[in-house]
Formats: structure tokens, C-alpha cells, sequence
């Protein structure tokens, strides 16, 4: 009997974390994908139907915090406590009192720090029987972002756990200044792929199916989710000057090239997420167990982490574990160190 859950992909709701800092753009960007046939059968959380500006989109009410647009997608604002806003979401579709959808984009505020959120998702056990998190998405504006960057940290935590980053107003900013912070953003997060828009002109596509798992059992897209190559490249990479918030940010990946025995690696990741929980902004991997044919996908942040499920098939012949680590004022050496530690303890 295996140890570990199978990926209920196909039964969870993929939810995408929509961030970004206040003026990044993320309210122009939803005011157009929102009229997009493409975005039929989603559902879109926001804290008010004011801030996106629906009311050039033809919507019949559904209730008093749901609306249906023309596109087929449905607007929902978060009542109260998120938690409570998405129960009751998942109770009304069971019962079929509400139009149909199969995904969910969750806008949050400016000023919000993802990491509850993603905790929230992540291992809420009434959440995640019916959600699951797919990616992070997050814009960050080409006129401003540098500055927000230097200067609020929750820009800059949005940013380091992003899958996907949105740089918005390339056609306002100078070309040096957009090159600038690409380059800004590759260092603060090496794994996530960058994309530039203009005045919210976006695939909807880029909001979605930014995570490892597909509902159709195929895990072709772990690679891309985890992108661990990028992470060693830019742990390799010669040193840089850096802001002094992106200076306390570090990305690495740690490869194991032989099947790890779980027992051990959990005794180590419960280790690590106790000594050092508070400065984990992001933990993604991808792992060869012993005894064990096909992918486990470990995911947490801080020290809330989901239970590990195993994916489908592994999506090439690469049969490494692979662990990325996005941390704050933590390096690679005393993760690396504590795993020794733990490997040489279990051999005495």
C-alpha cells in the first residue's frame, strides 16, 4: 500500500493566487480578460465589483455577491474571511445553485502578504477537499516596480513566490529601466517566467495551468513549474550588486540523484521547517521515494506544508528529486548542511 495520496487533480478546483503590488495593474488587466469567451466557466474572487469595473460587461445578478458576465465567467466579491467565502463557494456548486466552473482566480489586495493565503490553500483541510493551488501569478509595474521593491517588502515577497510574473506599462517605462528590472526580478526569482503586457492586454491563458498537476493525469509541466535548472543557474551565477530588500531573498535547488528513503527526508523536512519556518517563503519539489514508481510533489510555505501527492508518471527520463527553495535571510549552505548532518546521524 502506498504511503502517499494519488494526484485528485481531477476532483479539486485549481486555484491561481492573482497578486501584485498597488498600481502593478492588476485591475486594468482583470477589467479585460473578464470580457474573454476564454474565461468562461472560471469564477473570479475580488474584494470589490467597484475595483474591477464590470460595468461596460453585460452581467446578470446571481446573487448579492455573485454576478455572471456575458464571457461565461463568473464574479464573486470575498465576504469576510476568505476561508468562509470559499466553503460556502464550494457548497453552493455542489448544490448546484450557482453557474458552473471549473476554475478559480483569486485577486488579492495591493498590500497583501501572499503567504496566509497560500498557507490557507495549502492545508486548510475544508479547503483543500475541494481546491487545490495551482500557481502564483503576480504583476509588478515597469514604471514603478524598482521603487516598490526598495521599499515595501510585501512587493517583494509577491514577486519571490510568483510562478509567473506579469510586467505591466513596458510601453510607459524606459527601455533601460524594464530591462533593469527584469533582470531585478530573474535574481529575486530565477524559476518564474516572465511575461510583459500592455494596458491588461493578456492570453488569459497566463492566469491558468501554471502548476504540476493536469486533471487529464499528465505531468509535463513539472519541469516548467519547478524550473530547477533556472534556480542553479542562478545560484552558480556570479554575484551582483543587489537592493537591500532583494539582498535577504534566496533561490536554490538541492538535486538528490539517488531515490530517497521518505522516512529520513521527512525527519529533515519536519527539521527544517522548524528551525527555519518562518524564513521559508516558498518550498517546491518534485521526488524519487524509494518503493516508489512515480513523482511525489511536495509543496508548503513558512511551515505549512501540503500533503505530499504522487503524480501520475514522471514527465522524461530525469528520475532526480528536485527541491526548490525561495527563502528569506537563509542560504543554501545551512539547508544543504542539515541534510549531511541528518544523513550521517541516521548511518551511526
Amino acid at each position: 500500500m502506498s504511503l502517499f495520496d494519488p494526484d485528485k487533480s481531477a476532483v479539486r478546483l485549481p486555484v491561481t493566487l492573482f497578486t501584485g503590488f498597488l498600481g502593478s495593474g492588476k485591475t486594468t488587466l482583470l477589467n479585460r480578460v473578464l470580457g474573454d469567451p476564454r474565461m468562461a466557466r472560471s469564477l473570479v474572487l475580488v474584494n470589490e465589483f467597484g475595483e474591477v469595473g464590470l460595468d461596460h460587461l453585460f452581467m446578470e445578478q446571481v446573487g448579492g455577491d455573485m454576478v455572471l458576465l456575458q464571457s461565461g465567467c463568473v464574479c464573486c466579491t470575498i465576504q469576510g474571511d476568505l476561508d468562509k467565502t470559499l466553503r460556502d463557494i464550494a457548497r453552493r456548486r455542489a448544490r448546484d445553485e450557482i453557474p458552473p466552473f471549473d476554475r478559480v482566480l483569486l485577486e488579492t489586495t495591493g498590500l497583501a502578504d501572499p503567504a496566509p493565503i497560500l498557507q490557507l490553500l495549502l492545508n486548510h483541510p475544508m479547503i483543500s477537499h475541494d481546491y487545490r493551488l495551482d500557481g502564483v501569478v503576480t504583476t509588478v509595474d515597469a514604471v514603478n516596480g524598482a521603487r516598490q521593491l526598495d521599499e515595501h517588502p510585501e512587493a517583494v515577497k509577491q514577486a519571490a513566490v510568483a510562478d509567473r510574473l506579469l510586467i505591466s506599462k513596458t510601453d510607459l517605462a524606459e527601455i533601460a529601466a524594464s530591462a533593469g528590472l527584469r533582470t531585478r526580478l530573474t535574481g529575486l526569482n530565477p524559476g518564474a517566467s516572465l511575461f510583459e503586457i500592455v494596458q491588461g492586454d493578456v492570453d488569459p491563458a497566463l492566469l491558468f495551468d501554471s502548476g504540476p498537476f493536469d486533471p487529464l493525469g499528465k505531468s509535463d509541466k513539472v519541469q516548467a513549474w519547478l524550473n530547477a535548472e533556472a534556480h542553479d543557474h542562478a545560484h552558480h551565477a556570479p554575484a551582483h550588486d543587489r537592493s537591500r530588500h532583494d539582498q535577504h531573498i534566496a533561490s536554490f535547488c538541492l538535486t538528490f540523484d539517488e531515490p530517497l528513503d521518505w522516512d529520513l527526508f521527512n525527519r529533515w523536512l519536519m527539521a527544517v521547517r522548524a528551525a527555519w519556518g518562518d524564513r521559508l517563503l516558498r518550498v517546491k519539489g518534485v521526488l524519487s521515494i524509494l518503493g516508489e514508481d512515480r513523482p511525489l510533489v511536495i509543496h508548503g510555505v513558512h511551515r505549512t506544508f501540503h500533503p505530499p501527492t504522487l503524480l501520475a508518471r514522471w514527465p522524461d527520463d530525469d528520475r532526480r528529486s528536485r527541491l526548490v527553495f525561495i527563502t528569506r535571510d537563509l542560504d543554501r549552505a545551512a539547508v544543504e548542511a542539515s541534510w549531511t548532518e541528518m544523513e550521517e546521524a541516521a548511518r551511526t
